[in-house]
């Protein structure tokens, strides 16, 4: 399946679950993505983003936003998007 990469995870708030992320492409809630690092597989639906503690439905290149996690991620890992094409192609 192919993926496009949009960001990376600048930090990890475990008791909470949540990922900082700096974005290099749009994000919006809704979209399906994949984290993937050295020993991370973790793929979900963004289901909440906020800049600043503050909800947002949608991001943009340079903006360093919180998301919600399903599971624990790590600094430096990659994230990517899979979009709808991707996901009937496969």
């Amino acid at each position: 399946m192919a993926e496009k990469f949009f960001g990376k995870v600048t930090h990890f708030f475990s008791k909470i679950g949540v990922a900082g992320i700096e974005l290099e492409y749009p994000l919006a809630k809704g979209n399906r993505i994949h984290i993937n690092g050295h020993t991370t597989d973790l793929d979900q639906i963004v289901r909440s983003m906020e800049i600043g503690h503050k909800k947002i439905e949608c991001a943009h290149p340079g903006d360093t936003v919180a998301i919600l996690v399903e599971d624990k991620v790590r600094e430096n890992d990659s994230i990517y998007l899979v979009t709808e094409e991707e996901l009937t192609a496969a």
